[in-house]
């Protein structure tokens, strides 16, 4: 699989996360501090990520900066992304499950390195729901961004 991996800074788990990617046999992109030719804040970096994915070089997107919640905020952005926010391994599964999420959003602060690795056992371990009410929550949310705002 191919994963698109952006960060805004190199400490913390950043500097694992390409080799832990490309230890579970994926081809992984880089933007952000990890791509020094690229801008590095978390913004830019977070929807270099996401437009991989909506314009299919990537299957998959991993965003991080400190907190991840401005990585996963600016990932949202780009339509047909859907970046979950997650802080374990139970969180990751069910983003996978219920949201059918293909950007996984990570915080440098609170994530370590025993943490990732159980986060990305558990992403790449999960898949889509089949149920007609998961699969209804997913294509409504990715409608709304098309909706005219009411009132």
């Amino acid at each position: 699989m191919r994963i698109s991996v952006s960060s805004d800074m190199t400490s913390g788990v950043a500097g694992k996360l390409v080799a832990a990617l490309e230890s579970r046999g994926h081809e992984v992109l880089t933007h952000g501090a990890l791509s020094p030719e690229e801008r590095d804040d978390w913004a830019w970096a977070s929807e270099a990520a996401a437009r991989d994915v909506a314009d299919g070089r990537a299957d998959q997107a991993v965003v991080c900066c400190w907190t991840g919640t401005g990585a996963s905020i600016a990932a949202n952005k780009v339509p047909g992304v859907r970046a979950a926010l997650c802080a374990d391994a139970y969180t990751a599964q069910g983003a996978r499950r219920w949201n059918d999420a293909n950007a996984l959003a990570l915080s440098l602060r609170v994530v370590s390195e025993p943490l990732l690795g159980e986060i990305l056992d558990a992403w790449f371990a999960g898949a889509a729901s089949e149920e007609p009410d998961d699969r209804a929550n997913v294509a409504h949310v990715d409608g709304i961004a098309a909706q005219p705002s009411v009132g």
